[in-house]
């Protein structure tokens, strides 16, 4: 502050020199705005000007905001054509600091003549750095000596008012030196926008005297007080973000490793060291000279990313969202590569300077507690992470315990022997401890020690694979070698998967990110925490032979992500070289590769397969062949799931993996039922008539033969009971149609069952129906009676968590169904209404992709959907289906973020599968054609829906 306070003095004793910036001459920017030129504009308007002072106001505003506009759009033009983000902050604060100029001069020599220095003008926040993004808030603080007079108020709210009008968004204060003091005392806030003070015009007295007073009264003393308070308020803002940097649309501002993160080392900097600039941080030895070069490409990359942001969106937009990341990538340069698309490369690179972020922070805070360290002893409260003290660790030499973090002995630690490298997070997992950010520093500095010899190294790998399955959380301690380049560096094909994102929306975090949290959740489920989430995982995993294997196929189960081939296939290649290394036996490498191998398989099959037809068990028993290898997948599975994002899993797809893992299990164990379908389907009619016992023998009668072979034997007794006193309370009603609902928090759906007269586009109206209510249609099973009705029950995904809220949304999705059905509404118009792409699908590509397969089924022909997801498009599918002239007798339908996959289970119209070539690349093209949004002449009429007109409806009652 001090040397600040001087340049400013400077200033006042050589009035021919510009202040300083960041205490360096100022650059003047002439390219961007001639500013003789606009003051020459500006004065010829007041010379013609005769009116009010709000009538001057409005004069000046078209030469000021023309030559705001243009040098915006100058700054644009170079900051697309030279790239730096830095240089484009520090030329729009530029422009804006001649535009409050000439704005000053007019307030107090035109207007409001007599209160030249009677104020100062500064600027705070960002802008007080000297930088200002295109879309930022002008952060003013206005400096007024004591007892302002009426003018000097006047002359200010003239300034803000031409601002206002220009269209800046202007955050002010107007203040005292002495207000400024007291506020500093009690407000961190308001302490740390007068440490950024810079100033602009007016009164440079002013600003030297709050200066020297702030830097007297308030700086002096208080640097581990607001040291403290910063990184508390960084932790506060790290965990209302989600404390991962690995976010795949990171808030380039706020988020873990961005901007702000940069200004929290700045403003400490600043504070504690006195310092004006970071490169002075080199030479009292905080930083290295690489490090300081990382600081400046970080904060030059960072605020090149935001400038490209403000100007693409035209407004303060700090969330790198879907929809732009494609346009920021190609705005900076990004091209493809194999494996890598040119926005994955691009956000690839996004992580990985926020990694840097981190590691200038850990190294900063050691510095920090080394010059505590020397300084007085004994700080308390807040500080008192600040003292020294240590003592030994049992069993480490290398190793020593300050207050509860691991720090090292000896500073040659690391180059005596690399394998402390691991140990270090080893003897840390095994004593609790957390991390002394001084450890950290030198773990950064010395990841050039890990080569292939301690790749190789059998007691590194023994450290490693012991910190792996450890009892505790190994997920910290890997995000700790994570975050610190351990991870990477000993294990390369996991260094390639660092700060990797997938472009989708259904992917939440980056790669490594997903592989720690995959193993924070198995290790949940190992702790036994995870019953009410995963009641069947919780049981399995106490009989899991092999917690090693299995572990190791958690964590390596992407890590081939990004490449050309399948990453399963190659991931499994990757295992069979690591797990020899990480000293597993060759019988549990080969389960770790099938395991890797088949990752995705049961969760695929359990999503997009009809789990009632004993085709789809066998053939998934097939492939897994034991009873091990099924609960270690169904393990992996759920691990996977859940550790794409909050909100993918849900009870629903934890029902499903129940299901086809107690089928295939049954199958597995022997116990698969070789009694005759004919003799099942006699079995459980007997068992439904049995059950409605509180009726007449003629209405059970009746009744119970409405239901054929395939209802009877994959519905639950239960459900058929409820669907057989549903059908009855509807024919006594004298309703034609009908629909009930239920919902199932556990199972996280809600059930919709529909009674209709038959119809081949029924499924279509009621997916229709269903799109125009906003529900999302999960699965679906379709059933024929005996009397030429049709009953349907669609499952969609629940949306409230209380029971009441969802049966109320659950109802009026039934109302849209019934009003469809009874042409009260019509299914164009209602569809219509909805019909946007839903939230950044507009940035994805799905390649549009349909199949038919008679081989998964042994009654009916599969066909296989994919493509980008929209409002409407299942009512499309099953239209076309209809068209087809093919029955659908059910459908499983997911959502993978943007992606959707739809699977339908068919005949043709006398139940046979579809076998002729001719038809079913017909199929193949309507379906594709539907699949791309492409215009289809046969669909060009879409049918209103109308399945039982509300005239007979109302007859009927």
């Amino acid at each position: 502050m001090a040397m600040k306070s001087e340049a400013l003095e400077q200033r006042v004793a050589d009035s021919g020199q510009d202040i300083t910036r960041r205490g360096m001459v100022s650059i003047d920017y002439p390219d961007i705005l001639d500013v003789a030129a606009l003051r020459a504009e500006c004065e010829a308007v007041i010379s013609k000007h005769t009116g009010t002072r709000s009538e001057l106001r409005n004069a000046l505003l078209p030469p000021l905001k023309k030559a705001s506009q243009e040098a915006r759009e100058r700054c644009r033009l170079r900051l697309f054509a030279r790239g730096s983000g830095l240089d484009c902050a520090h030329r729009i604060s530029w422009l804006q600091d001649q535009l409050i100029n000439v704005l000053y001069d007019v307030a107090v020599t035109q207007v409001y003549p007599g209160q030249e220095n009677r104020f100062a003008v500064t600027a705070v926040g960002g802008y007080g750095r000297d930088t200002l993004a295109p879309g930022s808030d002008i952060d003013l603080l206005f400096l007024f000596a004591p007892k302002p007079e009426d003018d000097t108020h006047k002359a200010v709210e003239f300034m803000l008012y031409v601002l206002w009008d220009m269209g800046f968004k202007v955050g002010h204060a107007t203040r005292t030196i002495e207000e400024c003091i007291r506020l500093s005392k009690s407000d961190m806030t308001i302490r740390t926008a007068i440490l950024e003070m810079r100033f602009i015009c007016g009164s440079p007295q002013l600003a030297i005297e709050l200066e020297n007073r702030f830097d007297r009264e308030i700086v002096v003393g208080t640097g581990p007080e607001f040291v403290a308070a910063k990184l508390a308020e960084r932790d506060e803002r790290h965990r209302k973000a989600g404390d991962t940097r690995y976010l795949v649309e990171p808030n380039v501002k706020e988020g873990k490793g961005g901007l702000r993160d940069l200004h929290t080392l700045f403003w400490i900097s600043k504070y504690y060291y006195h310092v004006r600039d970071t490169i002075e941080l080199v030479k009292l030895g905080v930083l290295s000279k690489s490090e300081y070069r990382l600081f400046e490409k970080a904060d030059d990359f960072l605020w090149a990313v935001r400038c490209h942001m403000h100007f693409l969106t035209n407004k303060a937009e700090e969330r790198l969202s879907f929809d732009i990341q494609r346009d920021i990538a190609e705005a900076l340069g990004y091209h493809a590569r194999p494996g890598l698309s040119a926005v994955e490369r691009f956000m690839k690179h996004y992580f990985l300077v926020t990694k840097d972020v981190g590691d200038l922070t850990r190294i900063l805070c050691a510095a920090l507690e080394d010059e505590q360290a020397k300084a007085t002893p004994g700080l308390s409260g807040v500080l008192s992470r600040f003292t020294h003290r240590t003592r030994k660790i049992a069993g480490s030499l290398e190793f020593v315990e300050d207050r509860g973090r691991i720090a090292l002995a000896n500073p040659d630690v690391f180059k005596r022997d690399p394998v402390s490298l691991i140990r270090l997070f080893h003897v840390a997992d095994i004593n609790n401890l957390e991390f002394h950010p001084d450890a950290l520093k030198r773990v950064t500095r010395s990841l050039s020690l890990i080569d292939n010899r301690l790749r190789e190294d059998e007691e590194a790998n023994r450290l490693f694979l012991s910190i792996l399955t450890s009892r505790r959380d190994p997920a910290l301690i890997l995000r700790r070698m994570n975050e610190a380049g351990v991870l990477g560096r000993f294990i390369p094909e996991f260094g390639k998967i660092v700060a990797m994102m997938q472009f989708s929306m259904y992917h939440h975090y980056t790669v490594d990110e997903h592989l720690i949290r995959a193993v924070a959740i198995l290790s949940e489920i190992d702790k036994g925490k995870a019953e009410e989430i995963h009641p069947l995982v919780n049981k399995l995993m106490p009989h899991v032979e092999d917690r090693e294997a299995l572990y190791v196929a958690v964590l390596l189960h992407d890590v081939a992500k990004g490449r050309l081939e399948d990453h399963s296939i190659a991931g499994a290649k990757v295992a069979r070289k690591l797990a020899p290394r990480f000293g597993l036996s060759p019988k549990q490498t080969e389960l770790v590769v099938w395991l890797i191998e088949e990752h995705l398989t049961m969760s695929m099959v359990a999503q997009t397969r009809d789990l009632n037809d004993r085709k789809t068990i066998i053939d998934f028993a097939d492939r897994v062949q034991s009873l091990e290898r099924l609960k270690m997948l169904v393990i992996l599975t759920v691990c996977d799931i859940r550790a794409v994002g909050p909100g993918v899993w849900n009870g629903w797809k934890g029902q499903l993996l129940r299901t086809l893992y107690y089928e295939t299990e049954l199958l597995l164990a022997g116990g698969f039922s070789e009694v005759s379908r004919n003799e099942r389907a006699k079995y459980a009619a007997e068992a439904l008539f049995a059950a409605l016992s509180d009726w007449s023998e003629s209405e059970r009668e009746t009744y119970v033969k409405l239901h054929y072979q395939p209802y009877l034997l994959s519905v639950s007794l239960e459900d058929q009971i409820r669907h057989t006193r549903f059908i009855r309370q509807t024919d006594e009603a004298g309703q034609v149609l009908a629909t009930m609902v239920r919902t199932d928090s556990f199972h996280a759906i809600t059930e919709i069952t529909v009674l209709s007269p038959d119809h081949p586009r029924l499924l279509a109206v009621i997916a229709g129906a269903c799109a125009a209510s906003g529900a999302n249609i999960v699965n679906a099973q379709i059933f024929t009676t005996a009397d030429g009705r049709a009953l349907d029950t669609i499952h969609v995904s629940r949306e409230f968590a209380d029971d009441a809220d969802e049966l109320r949304r659950a109802a009026t999705i039934g109302k849209m169904i019934e009003d469809v059905l009874s042409g009260r509404k019509l299914l164009p118009e209602v569809i219509a209404n909805r019909t946007k792409l839903k939230r950044k699908s507009k940035a994805f590509v799905v390649v549009p992709s349909a199949t038919i397969s008679n081989s998964l089924s042994n009654k009916f022909t599969v066909v296989e959907v994919e493509g980008l997801d929209r409002t409407g498009l299942l009512s499309e599918v099953t239209a076309v289906l209809s068209d087809l002239s093919l029955d659908i007798h059910s459908a499983r339908i997911t959502t993978f973020g943007e992606k959707v996959i739809d699977t339908f289970y068919v005949t043709d119209l006398v139940g046979q599968k579809i076998s002729n070539e001719n038809k079913r690349g017909n199929i193949i093209a309507r379906l594709r054609a539907v699949m791309a949004g492409e215009e289809d002449e046969l669909r060009q009429r879409m049918p209103s829906g109308i399945i039982a007109p509300s005239e007979t409806i109302e007859k009927a009652r």
